[in-house]
């Protein structure tokens, strides 16, 4: 309205240049503000989605962890691996106890998508340290195994990440809490 009234006054009336800022920014506001809007929507339900996709991603680590142990107890007859490493795969050599090329480097590196993974080895009894049975000693296995293992999956950054955590062992029942703890054997089953 200002800059028509300012072209109607044949230069009686000044001030054509802000009228002109001001109609500029007003449309900028029209288009600015409805996207503003969807962003205020759209933004959390993409990061809840993101997290629903991290914890899901530690739910299937933690199953490919499991068969990838099993497997290597099996193969070698040394027990469960005494760390994921041990499990990796490493380029340019054979399988063996040390680099059974079962997980990739990157599972193995204990951080994926949002969660760290920790695998603790359990050893028979008394023991400290893992043992290297007769069987996986003949296949030249020169790491130990162990009788058992746990793993644990938290988010790196609750909240952001992910929200729950998560437990497995050789049972091979993946267990979840949703209590901003950490997992463990008394946690209730994924269901």
């Amino acid at each position: 309205m200002s800059l028509s009234e300012i072209r109607k006054s044949a230069g009686r009336i000044g001030g054509r240049g802000l009228a002109t800022t001001g109609l500029v920014l007003g449309y900028l506001g029209l288009l600015i503000i409805p996207v503003m809007i969807v962003a205020a929507i759209a933004i959390p339900n993409l990061l809840r989605a993101r997290m629903a996709a991290n914890e899901a991603t530690a739910v299937g680590s933690l199953r490919t962890i499991n068969t990838a142990v099993l497997t290597y107890a099996t193969e070698f007859e040394n027990g469960f691996p005494s760390s994921l490493k041990a499990t990796e795969v490493a380029p340019g050599e054979s399988a063996t106890c040390n680099h059974a090329f079962l997980l990739d480097i990157a599972l193995t590196s204990g951080r994926r998508y949002g969660y760290v993974f920790t695998y603790t080895p359990q050893y028979p009894g008394d023991a400290t340290a893992p043992v290297i049975s007769p069987k996986a000693a003949a296949k030249g296995c020169t790491a130990g195994g162990a009788s058992g293992y746990t793993v644990t999956a938290d988010p790196i950054q609750r909240g952001t990440t992910g929200q729950r955590s998560f437990f497995t062992d050789q049972t091979g029942i993946i267990r979840v809490a949703n209590n901003g703890k950490s997992a463990n054997a008394e946690s209730p089953p994924l269901q």
